[in-house]
């Protein structure tokens, strides 16, 4: 699962797009709307804060166990350890994703009415590709931002319940919870080139521990050890797995085709639940399946081509030998492929297609 797609767009150049960041960000929406609705469950036995904290101790914990038992039987990561350069953006990504956001979003839940906190939810994706494109420069085209559109909008009519109530202090802390995960999205994108694994491991284990020791001092009740499990195995796959695989999708795709993609997760969590709790199917629901349907078409059939410009760069990550990728191998290099090493790229100018990926971040 972690060694995820090529971090260029390996051997894809030579058959269009690579589709594999796409089929990863969907796979990330997939384990987080799953987690929703099963959230639910749970929520009758753990408080809110301790469950936040829960989810995110079985992530980061569940992604350690497996980082530990890798190393044990000798099965080493070819991905690029994090470097003392990507730290500020992990600290600031862990402090605006993993602790200001969850704490604002609790805080808002209290007092704003469960219909309203889900339709203001929709704005994380908003946020996101706002950010993406216009603090990072990232390319977003009449085609994707359709896309976008048509997905977040489908996400809004799934939560929408007619009425919004009166937008009071409670319904702003969960807006400025959305702006802190798009700020997070964002800046995990700067590091997406490092091991998504360890980025979704420390990330776990430093807000599950605050989270937890919040509601220690908080001092609500400790749930019984079987839902302490049951949310521990949930963080670990709809947040541990769910967020390494959407570290991936960062790197092969930027952050507002992912983003975008990820906004797909309420309807999947809308399915689940209406399979799990018998809810009926409603007109808003299809309304919505359909809005997302052709937003994702817009996204998957997307073509974006011409001729530009790769300046010099030194840069360490995951890779193969591709169109991208020419170098010479200095002694004591890895051999295999793929492999991790410091490498330059000499400034190159062609045409194919592409994505905004690790490689295609320049301007238009």
């Amino acid at each position: 699962m972690h060694d995820g797609p090529p971090a260029g767009n390996s051997h894809a150049h030579h058959h269009g797009f690579n589709r594999s960041g796409a089929v990863l960000a969907l796979l990330s929406a997939l384990l987080f709307g799953v987690t929703t609705p099963l959230s639910k469950l749970l929520l009758g036995d753990i408080s809110p804060w301790l469950l936040a904290g829960l989810l995110y101790l079985g992530s980061g914990g569940g992604l350690l166990v497996f980082e530990l038992t890798r190393r044990a039987t000798g099965g080493g990561s070819t991905e690029a350890p994090l470097r003392r350069a990507d730290l500020p953006w992990l600290a600031g990504l862990i402090l605006a994703g993993g602790v200001i956001a969850p704490i604002l979003l609790m805080i808002g839940l209290t007092r704003t009415p469960a219909s309203t906190a889900s339709l203001l939810l929709n704005l994380e994706g908003v946020f996101t590709i706002a950010i993406a494109w216009m603090v990072f420069r990232e390319n977003v085209d009449s085609r994707i931002a359709i896309g976008a559109v048509a997905i977040l909008f489908g996400a809004g009519l799934l939560s929408w319940q007619g009425h919004v109530d009166a937008i009071g202090w409670s319904a702003a802390a969960v807006v400025v919870a959305c702006l802190g995960w798009a700020i997070d999205s964002n800046l995990t994108r700067k590091i997406s080139a490092s091991d998504p694994l360890q980025i979704a491991m420390i990330k776990g284990l430093a807000a599950g521990a605050l989270n937890v020791a919040l509601a220690l001092a908080l001092q609500v009740e400790w749930p019984p050890l079987w839902a302490i499990a049951a949310a521990a195995v949930l963080g670990f796959f709809g947040y541990g797995v769910s967020l390494t695989v959407y570290i991936a999708a960062l790197r092969a795709l930027g952050t507002a085709r992912t983003a975008a993609y990820y906004s797909v997760s309420p309807f999947i969590g809308a399915v689940i639940a209406l399979l799990m709790f018998s809810e009926p199917v409603t007109i808003s629901l299809i309304a919505a399946g359909a809005l997302m349907a052709i937003g994702l078409y817009l996204h998957l059939a997307e073509r974006h081509e011409h001729a530009h410009t790769h300046e010099a760069l030194e840069h360490e990550h995951r890779h193969v030998h591709d169109l991208h990728h020419h170098h010479a191998h200095a002694a004591g290099d890895p051999a295999g492929e793929p492999h991790t090493h410091v490498h330059s790229h000499a400034r190159l100018v062609h045409r194919h297609p592409h994505y905004p990926d690790l490689h295609h971040r320049h301007s238009h």
